[in-house]
């Protein structure tokens, strides 16, 4: 038996996917979750085989989820669904060591298929977005830079972002140039969308 954790933030997703799920012989829903900080205690709690987390949840989203979930429980796999096929978000799955990656647009046969793959040491990619993702250059911004730019699309001021992160109003003013002249953005907003395009915040 395959137990599965769900994490998705929509309760109707969610429990079509748990119905969809106990249709299968092989396979057990032994939790659910609606936000991305809730997956690492349920997974230590539950112990499942593999967690299908959401992309997008409030909380922390689901590829930090599944970050956090390699590094401390890394005999379960887990699996990504996310509604939006960024190239940016494939990537940012594979660095957190996800065995899979689908659409919520695959059919059902697919998702259960890629449930049992990734439970047995497989990987799983929705075969267009991995086209896509081969030929998209790589994220340019540090890992400062993006801090930066995520709190500068939560709407926050360069004073607030120089508060939370440690850092002097000047310094993030710094980086916020950085970033919009590395992404060749008009300003600041333009540089929040193309990041967002990309998938890189």
């Amino acid at each position: 038996m395959i137990k599965v954790l769900l994490a998705d933030d929509h309760a109707v997703v969610r429990g079509a996917l748990a119905a969809l799920l106990s249709l299968e012989p092989d396979l057990e829903v032994v939790a659910e979750v609606d936000a991305g900080d809730q997956v690492l205690p349920a997974v230590l709690r539950h112990r499942p085989d593999v967690a299908v987390l959401d992309v997008d949840m409030p909380g922390a989203d689901g590829l930090s989820a599944a970050a956090a979930v390699h590094e401390q429980v890394p005999e379960c796999r887990t699996l990504m669904l996310t509604g939006h096929g960024k190239p940016g978000h494939l990537r940012r799955a594979l660095a957190a060591h996800a065995g899979g990656f689908l659409l919520k647009t695959a059919p059902p046969d697919e998702l259960v298929a890629g449930i049992r793959a990734v439970a047995a040491g497989r990987r799983v990619l929705d075969p267009n977005l991995a086209l896509t993702a081969w030929d998209l250059a790589d994220d340019p911004l540090t890992p400062r830079e993006t801090d930066v730019l995520r709190l500068a699309a939560e709407g926050a001021d360069a004073t607030e972002i120089a508060a939370r992160l440690h850092l002097s109003a000047g310094t993030v003013r710094n980086y916020l140039t950085a970033v919009v002249d590395k992404l060749n953005a008009r300003n600041r907003t333009d540089a929040v969308r193309i990041a967002r395009e990309a998938g890189w915040i």
